[in-house]
């Protein structure tokens, strides 16, 4: 691929970092995972951070140590990736889908409200591709009925409400290290949290349910001993080499994030006008990471307010952004959709009876949403080919 979907930023500095567990033998979960958390707490003015060894894994841990579990209802965004729902679906809790507000991708706080029961528990708001979740109200409206704040914060690193970083709002935060995302450690994830027992029960739950990590045994008197065992935890750590990556990452991860918004900002220069394109919005007091640079073709009067179309109508778009994404691979341009409209997937329609008109919104982002190349080595060459590209195709398939 000529121009690919993304690429992480890696160089020598990691590459010298990976080499010291190797050499010292400390390989497991350890000093530098211990390390990096004290980094990425300071980066997002977090009091405590926890590793995992995904965003899917540090979910679970939230909700299990949150207490959610089979006849607890959460509600989340139905765009959002799998992973979102599917930790829900560990639990034996039921995942209870929401519409998005396509002006931002992100979960509709007036839908939200009509969804909540008896039965429900936690909200598991998705700061999705960068962008925040409007948080004042989903807040307002999990102290008014006893809720849970799970933020998924997966593309969240760098992104900002109202001059507070994602993840530091509700009762716990979860982050990815997925190649896909600013900074990476291969696949890893990361709680924050202010809560101090919570903290203690996410180090514990990580590590089998251990009473104490290998490190402290390590360096404790009696550390020879076996720890106990008092609650049933899962293999949730994150391994050294992992950490020490991310600690070289986090010292270039303003720099990356930084070039990733001048990336997004030039893209909105050479898209503005396009009336068969509509670009990535931030609204008023919000800072957007661009983990992603999303986009969604569009008819040409679509305004994206009230107005319903129908399941045709969306397909026939669809098959167009598809046209336009197959052309792209022809040139050599790497192009993703945005990601899963989650209820239209066999697995969440199958098993609780959705229709892809259950959620259209959700429906139409899945199906007219494209993603464009984003990352810290591209050139503005590089960028104003796809551009270019992209211009043409359109101009052939009559948006």
């Amino acid at each position: 691929m000529k121009i690919p979907i993304t690429k992480p930023f890696l160089g020598k500095e990691e590459r010298r970092a990976i080499s010291g567990p190797l050499k010292n033998g400390w390989i497991v979960q350890g000093p530098k995972v211990a390390e990096f958390e004290n980094l990425f707490g300071q980066f997002t003015g977090s009091q405590f951070a926890v590793a995992t060894s995904s965003c899917t894994t540090a979910l679970h841990l939230c909700l299990v140590a949150l207490g959610i579990g089979p006849g607890d209802e959460v509600i989340l965004p139905s765009f959002t990736f799998v992973a979102t729902a599917n930790a829900i679906e560990y639990t034996g809790a039921t995942p209870v889908f929401c519409d998005i507000d396509l002006c931002t991708f992100n979960i509709d706080v007036e839908q939200t409200q009509k969804k909540i029961n008896d039965r429900t528990k936690a909200i598991i708001p998705v700061h999705l591709f960068g962008l925040s979740a409007d948080m004042n109200p989903i807040m307002k409206m999990a102290h008014r009925h006893g809720l849970r704040i799970i933020e998924d914060a997966a593309c969240g690193l760098g992104s900002y409400y109202q001059g507070k970083h994602v993840g530091n709002f509700g009762n716990v935060g979860c982050f990815s290290f997925h190649p896909r995302k600013a900074i990476t450690t291969g696949e890893g994830g990361m709680i924050i949290t202010e809560d101090e027992a919570l903290m203690m029960t996410f180090r514990s739950l990580r590590d089998h349910g251990a009473t104490k990590a290998d490190l402290e045994r390590h360096v404790d008197r009696g550390g020879s001993l076996l720890p106990s065992f008092n609650r049933l935890g899962f293999n949730y750590r994150m391994t050294d080499i992992q950490g020490a990556l991310g600690v070289a990452q986090m010292k270039s991860a303003q720099k990356i994030i930084e070039a990733r918004r001048a990336r997004a900002e030039r893209y909105d220069q050479l898209l503005r006008g396009e009336k068969w394109l509509r670009i990535p919005e931030c609204p008023d007091g919000q800072v957007h990471s661009y983990q992603s640079y999303v986009c969604m073709i569009r008819p040409k009067d679509y305004s994206f307010g009230a107005e319903e179309y129908s399941l045709e109508q969306v397909s026939l778009f669809h098959n167009k952004r598809n046209q336009l994404m197959e052309t792209l691979w022809t040139k050599g341009i790497g192009t993703r959709q945005g990601t899963h409209a989650v209820h239209h997937l066999g697995y969440y329609r199958e098993k609780y009876g959705l229709k892809s008109k259950d959620y259209l919104h959700s429906l139409i982002a899945e199906q007219w949403s494209i993603t464009l190349p984003l990352y810290v080595q591209m050139t503005d060459e590089e960028q104003d080919f796809v551009v270019k590209e992209m211009k043409q195709c359109a101009e052939s398939l009559e948006f």
